[in-house]
């Protein structure tokens, strides 16, 4: 059975969220929805969560799970004022562990535990969560990070930032707990399932010669088309080409800000004794 997905395209970050449901039960599910950041001047609005949230109420869904892919290093989640605002629980997988475990340190976020226990479910690889008559199955795919997973529901895979579009490419493999040899294999693994699969991405950042932003294709295409991993690309070339690219990229602009609210399932550090909230940067000497 096809599951309905509907895509909500975040500019300022080239992010992509979406909403997928069951069309005979009505139950639903958001990926990776987005909390608007201003880092100019700071400023945090729930806009494009409330679009996504506007679509639910009007079609007549019922909300049943924020899911994560990942701790997104490029965009802050809006799980947490999702999950406040409806009570859906927020998913992701079990190694965000390991992200927190890195990154608790940095940010000195010792409200949060290296436990996991900021969100509300933590998923391994194989589990299967009902949505309506629908299923989402989790599939472990790491190498952009330790704790990346795609979300399988029907014929649809939500593969957040592990692949992009055919003529982009793959995700980079730099941050720490990612993998240029674990990144080659999960995306394989993806490429396994049936040509027909629907592949839903992340981000799309309009590569050269393209004006028009897309979010979706499928198996048959990536094997045929991706200018990083088509059929004939081995291991060894993939590695090799993705750790040069990767060597030349500059850090997200949002890295510092998402990854602290991210390891929280979205939520903001807490506020001081006067009630400002305070987001850390810290600073390194070169």
């Amino acid at each position: 059975m096809q599951p309905a997905v509907q895509a909500f395209f975040d500019p300022a970050t080239s992010t992509v969220s979406y909403l997928v449901s069951d069309p005979q039960t009505r139950a639903c599910a958001l990926i990776d929805p987005v909390l608007d950041f201003e880092p100019k001047g700071a400023r945090l609005s729930t806009a494009s969560a409330d679009a996504m949230l506007a679509a639910v109420r009007e079609q007549g869904l019922d909300l049943r799970y924020v899911l994560e892919t990942h701790a997104h290093a490029d965009h802050l989640s809006a799980a947490d004022y999702i999950r406040r605002k409806t009570g859906a629980p927020v998913v992701i997988g079990s190694r965000i562990t390991e992200v927190q475990k890195t990154f608790i340190p940095l940010f000195e976020a010792d409200d949060v535990g290296a436990d996991g226990q900021a969100f509300d479910r933590l998923v391994e690889d194989g589990a299967v969560l009902p949505l309506g008559d629908l299923t989402i199955q989790v599939l472990e795919t790491p190498g952009h990070t330790a704790a990346c997973v795609t979300f399988l529901v029907g014929d649809a895979a939500f593969v957040g930032d592990t692949l992009f579009m055919p003529d982009y490419g793959t995700a980079r493999s730099d941050f720490p707990g990612g993998d240029a040899q674990a990144l080659y294999r999960s995306i394989r693994r993806i490429l396994a399932l049936g040509p027909e699969t629907r592949i839903f991405v992340g981000h799309d950042y309009l590569p050269s010669g393209r004006t028009e932003v897309r979010w979706e294709s499928s198996v048959a295409e990536q094997r045929a088309a991706n200018v990083h991993i088509r059929d004939g690309v081995s291991e060894a070339d993939f590695v090799t080409l993705r750790r040069a690219r990767d060597a030349t990229l500059a850090p997200p602009a949002l890295i510092l800000p998402s990854l602290q609210v991210n390891i929280r399932a979205g939520a903001l550090p807490p506020a001081t004794a006067q009630g400002q909230v305070y987001l850390k940067l810290p600073v390194t000497f070169t």
